[in-house]
């Protein structure tokens, strides 16, 4: 596939500059795999749980309060990933990337939950080293007792996974780590991009997959759906305290950043994602990969139809 056809139907020049810098293959061969890992049972609340204030560690722990929890999802001796989105070489403040902040709280909390190990990474699309170093994310993470890890390309880092319910994509690599986890907790910023129209959890779970990831994007609406069947987590924390309105997913300008002020936390991502949208103005309803996921029964997407409890911080 050359370079014009993989860059068809790319809405903006920084779209194209996204899907360059995150095409990298980890020589993953599409053959059938293991199943997906299987979910933690637990007693978390359904539904959403939304945290307004402007203070992340304050926002994090009054959410978990009211879903149930982490001592409801977590047992003493647990590995935990905790899953954020470190992908740009870009401060905080050009909210790129997850609050620092909420991934410091958030593994504090995990141990305090019974954890034994830690994990946090992604797969970056910006050289690895400066995205943790500058997204804040290591420091953060490393402070509260966090294995911070870099995502190795390598393919021997990856187990082939096949979830038999996905429609479209059925297979894919994915790394190890998740796959050992007892515990994955999704932390997706809320931020503008510039092929889906916006990136949340579904599109998070970009960050854990191995292959070319540029053909997740050929048929994205079709894909990210299948993606959740073949990672599937147990919860989603999702990072509104700043939300990248333009230019996304890079950004780069502070002036393309608002204050949301909001931690949305959830164990549906498709939910999650709905309720993100309507930050942006968009219709759930009018985002492609949003209304399949709907059709194919992995999520409300009518916000007015969910179960939403607002806690003021």
């Amino acid at each position: 596939m050359n370079r014009r056809t993989f860059l068809k139907g790319a809405t903006s020049v920084a779209a194209g500059m996204f899907l360059g810098a995150c095409s990298k293959k980890s020589g993953f061969a599409a053959v059938t795999g293991i199943a997906p890992r299987k979910l933690r049972q637990n007693s978390l609340k359904s539904g959403l749980f939304v945290a307004e204030g402007k203070d992340p560690k304050s926002m994090i722990r009054a959410a978990m309060k009211e879903i149930g929890g982490l001592e409801s999802l977590i047992k003493k001796g647990d590995t935990v990933v905790v899953k954020p989105n470190i992908g740009w070489d870009r401060t905080p403040e050009q909210a790129a990337n997850t609050n620092p902040e909420l991934i410091k709280e958030l593994v504090t909390m995990c141990f305090k939950a019974g954890a034994k190990t830690v994990k946090v990474f992604d797969r970056t699309c910006n050289d690895a080293k400066r995205c943790y170093k500058n997204s804040g994310i290591a420091k953060a993470a490393e402070e509260a007792g966090a294995k911070v890890d870099y995502v190795n390309d390598s393919s021997s880092f990856y187990d082939v996974v096949t979830a038999p319910d996905a429609v479209t994509l059925k297979t894919w690599s994915v790394y190890q780590d998740i796959m050992k986890a007892n515990v994955v907790i999704n932390v997706p910023i809320v931020k503008h991009h510039g092929i889906s129209g916006l990136t949340v959890c579904m599109k998070n779970l970009m960050g854990i997959i191995g292959g070319d990831r540029g053909e997740i994007h050929q048929g994205i609406d079709k894909n990210l759906p299948d993606l959740t069947r073949i990672i599937p987590v147990e919860l989603v924390v999702v990072d509104a305290c700043r939300i990248l309105t333009r230019n996304g997913p890079q950004g780069g300008n502070k002036e393309d950043v608002r204050m949301g002020n909001q931690i949305i936390v959830s164990t549906n991502p498709v939910m999650a994602d709905a309720y993100a949208a309507k930050l942006f103005g968009i219709d759930p309803s009018k985002a492609g990969f949003l209304k399949v996921a709907s059709e194919q029964g992995l999520g409300e997407i009518n916000v007015n139809k969910m179960k939403i409890k607002k806690i003021k911080v």
